[in-house]
């Protein structure tokens, strides 16, 4: 690839990664449901997860990890904006790492289900533990207990609507697959 070539995907690259941050911010404050402990679960997973199939480790780390951060400082939850962006950063990071293992093309895309599956359950946990840990600190482990099933529930959703929404969008659109890192 020459140089004009690099330049122009590393271009597309960019604004592929400020897109999809803005489409986390959305589906973080498009649909919110308070939590006990002064948090919120949103729809915020879909996009991570999405991400992280099609785009790789990088695009969704720094897509999930933005988006849900400045999500939190838009939306009032300020005090969750830095935990959001290492924990969805860290989610979003793995679920990618662990799809695209052990594949010759490297493609999150091109993952066979159980891989993306196995990475969503990982992605879970991440989130789920995260946000466990989090609350614990700020309002007492034993108030951040209720938040688990309603984290589970969040980034199980995320899990599914991401791998389906991934795998049509690559059977549409299968040129998609150049732009992941």
């Amino acid at each position: 690839m020459d140089s004009k070539n690099a330049s122009k995907m590393t271009a597309l690259r960019i604004a592929l990664i400020a897109v999809l941050t803005a489409v986390v911010v959305v589906f973080t404050l498009m649909v919110r449901v308070p939590t006990p402990i002064r948090g919120y679960i949103s729809l915020c997973d879909v996009v991570i997860t999405f991400a992280a199939f099609l785009f790789g480790p990088w695009v969704a780390a720094i897509a999930g990890g933005l988006g849900t951060g400045i999500a939190d400082l838009i939306g009032g939850y300020a005090q969750w904006a830095p935990l959001s962006f290492v924990i969805h950063g860290v989610q979003g990071m793995l679920i990618a790492i662990i799809a695209r293992a052990g594949m010759r093309s490297g493609v999150p895309g091109d993952a066979k289900l159980f891989k993306m599956a196995l990475g969503g359950v990982v992605g879970m946990i991440i989130m789920t533990g995260g946000y466990y840990i989090a609350g614990g600190f700020l309002y007492g482990f034993e108030a951040a207990l209720v938040e688990i099933p309603l984290n589970l529930m969040q980034s199980g959703v995320g899990v599914v609507l991401g791998i389906a929404v991934s795998r049509a969008v690559l059977k549409a659109y299968p040129p998609v697959r150049t732009l992941a890192l």
